[in-house]
């Protein structure tokens, strides 16, 4: 049975994080997690030992954690993406009438959303919500997961036709890849745009470095870049381009053009330069190859 305060919690808590991550645009950290309160309460929201939050005052599950893990390493449980294009998470262990295990499916039996707490960093989180669970795969020990893309749409057992399976693929790297992507770039280059160094994370985005259509195009730290707007739309349309060795170079046909500061400043004077933010981390540094494959375009462009 659903409470009222089961429908008050849920609903009370997404408007709180929408409102702590300024509508998604900023990550949170798990210490910032244990502000929220409910009733005057303190309410935990994520479960900090388990994937599986499930509060004694819940018959279900009210969120799922998928931890940091930095680049090279594996993930304790491997949540990835089915050929029909939705998510899977993994269950706890093997036993399906684990407590958790049940509580997932409570959730899912009564159609309940989930927030799901994704790590960017250690002990920082992109909440991604409202999420449901569609189906269950036994025989995998894994939910069918959905950032509330094909309810009504796809069912266990049928098969996805490939234009479906196309739209949601989109919208679930728009609801989830994409939020994650930002935030673990963002973090990887400590809120800072790698070209001129602006530390104002709403002027400033993950910019990939092949896109994200491409075969190439991973979601991963070392295929992107914090960039702010006007550099990120100066790198996307080839004015500016980065070199493997992290130098920046500007259209020769800009270089001798008189437009203003802006002009001058933001674009001109960063013509061999060095890039101003990088990450400290071996493994979250752009990628050479990908830096090599997108700057051959910019040097076709000129």
């Amino acid at each position: 049975m659903i409470t009222e305060f089961d429908t008050q919690l849920r609903r009370e808590a997404m408007q709180w994080l929408t409102v702590r991550t300024h509508d998604g645009a900023a990550s949170i950290s798990s210490a910032d997690l244990l502000d929220f309160e409910i009733g005057g309460r303190q309410f935990r929201l994520m479960d900090a030992q388990r994937g599986i939050r499930k509060p004694r005052e819940l018959s279900a599950a009210l969120s799922i954690r998928t931890v940091f893990t930095p680049n090279g390493q594996t993930r304790p449980y491997d949540d990835s993406v089915g050929s029909d294009g939705l998510l899977r998470y993994k269950w706890r262990g093997e036993n399906p009438d684990q407590v958790e295990n049940r509580a997932l499916r409570a959730a899912m039996e009564n159609r309940l959303p989930l927030i799901w707490f994704f790590g960017v960093g250690p002990g920082l989180y992109e909440p991604v919500y409202p999420v449901y669970l569609l189906w269950e795969e036994p025989d995998h020990h894994q939910f069918v997961i959905d950032p509330d893309v094909a309810r009504g749409l796809v069912s266990a057992g049928s098969p996805v036709e490939e234009r479906l399976r196309r739209y949601i693929l989109r919208e679930t790297r728009q609801r989830l890849h994409q939020p994650v992507f930002r935030a673990t770039v963002l973090r990887a280059y400590d809120t800072r745009c790698a070209v001129c160094s602006l530390r104002h994370g709403e002027l400033l985005d993950a910019a990939h470095i092949v896109p994200d259509h491409d075969d190439a195009g991973i979601a991963a730290v070392r295929n992107g870049m914090s960039l702010c707007k006007i550099h990120h739309a100066a790198y996307d349309c080839n004015i500016l381009g980065i070199r493997p060795d992290l130098f920046v170079e500007i259209r020769s046909d800009l270089l001798h053009e008189i437009d203003g500061p802006m002009l001058q400043h933001g674009l001109q004077e960063r013509h061999g330069q060095r890039l101003m933010s990088i990450p400290r981390t071996r493994s979250e540094k752009p990628d050479s190859l990908l830096l090599q494959r997108r700057y051959e375009q910019f040097r076709a462009a000129s």
